[in-house]
């Protein structure tokens, strides 16, 4: 498997492209259920299929990549990507999992994106464990799904380089009080432990879809009444989270920051730190945040990098 630091991009695989498209790749027809009994009885589908199956089910839509270095964080005795893959090939002819890519005016993605089919539903179920799937989850949009990416890259690398990291929500849920409305950080929450001392880091992901900045203040607006209205243990929290923008570049950054200020959108008695795809790559994650300061010369904003010890790599925890 490529290290993160062995890649090299200058656009994150995760931003979005002019008139892209999501396009089917898993396996057309049906597939039995008493086919994939069989094939469990016999060995064929092993425990390995089952942990990559609620992997898939916990993060909704996830890469091969991603899914090889969850299945390494866990523990789980598998060598390489192409085993990963070649497993992943067999549930999607059992159809227990499908398989899509993307394709815009610069071609064809170079990554697939995994999700469940009907069947992986029933083993979940069998095995008593909890998914809410259902079949037209997998019609969401391109930006839902880069969006879902994004966060995965995001808590898989804390997961590896922070030593502070202690644990992940995929999906955490808030609620808006005043609005009775209850919403998700799209990038999820990633929990630290430092000197005994607990912080959350709650991720907000931004893509450039069409019509992103009102949609965008839409969900600030729940921030917001999220923040003004908190008190200590609501939706869990022992004290407010910290809240981190993700978008696709600098340059996204600074139009998500005007977009903030013009709509003064900013959150009570909480800094937004900013941070952008292509940031989680680096081996160390402690410059990865940023800020934007007034120069109190220009008047103007600029963005400024911030070093933190709580981000710095050592022994993580698992």
């Amino acid at each position: 498997m490529v290290e993160d630091n062995e890649i090299k991009s200058p656009k994150s695989p995760f931003a979005m492209r002019e008139n892209e498209i999501k396009k089917f790749d898993g396996k057309d027809g049906y597939a039995s259920v008493n086919q994939v009994v069989f094939k469990i009885d016999m060995g064929y589908i092993n425990e390995v299929h089952f942990q990559i199956l609620e992997i898939v089910n916990e993060f909704e839509f996830i890469t091969s990549r991603q899914i090889f270095q969850m299945l390494q964080y866990r523990g789980v005795d598998i060598k390489s990507q192409d085993k990963v893959n070649k497993k992943l090939e067999d549930m999607i002819k059992s159809k227990i999992i499908t398989r899509y890519y993307f394709e815009s005016n610069e071609g064809k993605g170079i990554y697939r994106v995994y999700c469940l089919d009907k069947i992986g539903k029933y083993l979940l179920n069998s095995r008593g464990i909890k998914t809410t799937w259902q079949p037209t989850d997998n019609t969401k949009p391109v930006y839902m799904i880069k969006r879902r990416l994004a966060g995965n890259q995001v808590i898989i690398a804390y997961m590896q380089k922070v030593s502070a990291y202690h644990g992940f929500v995929v999906s955490p849920m808030l609620f808006s009080k005043r609005q009775n409305t209850k919403f998700q950080a799209s990038g999820g929450q990633v929990v630290l432990v430092k000197n005994d001392i607990k912080i959350d880091f709650l991720f907000e992901v931004v893509r450039r879809n069409s019509g992103w900045e009102e949609k965008f203040m839409e969900k600030m607006g729940l921030y917001q009444e999220f923040y003004e209205n908190f008190q200590a243990k609501d939706c869990n929290f022992d004290k407010k989270p910290q809240l981190i923008i993700v978008g696709e570049d600098d340059e996204h950054l600074i139009e998500i920051f005007k977009a903030v200020k013009k709509a003064k959108a900013e959150l009570k008695g909480i800094t937004i730190y900013y941070t952008t795809d292509l940031r989680q790559l680096g081996d160390d994650l402690s410059t990865s945040l940023i800020d934007f300061k007034l120069d109190e010369t220009t008047q103007r904003y600029r963005m400024e990098v911030i070093r933190t010890s709580l981000l710095e790599k050592g022994d993580v925890e698992k």
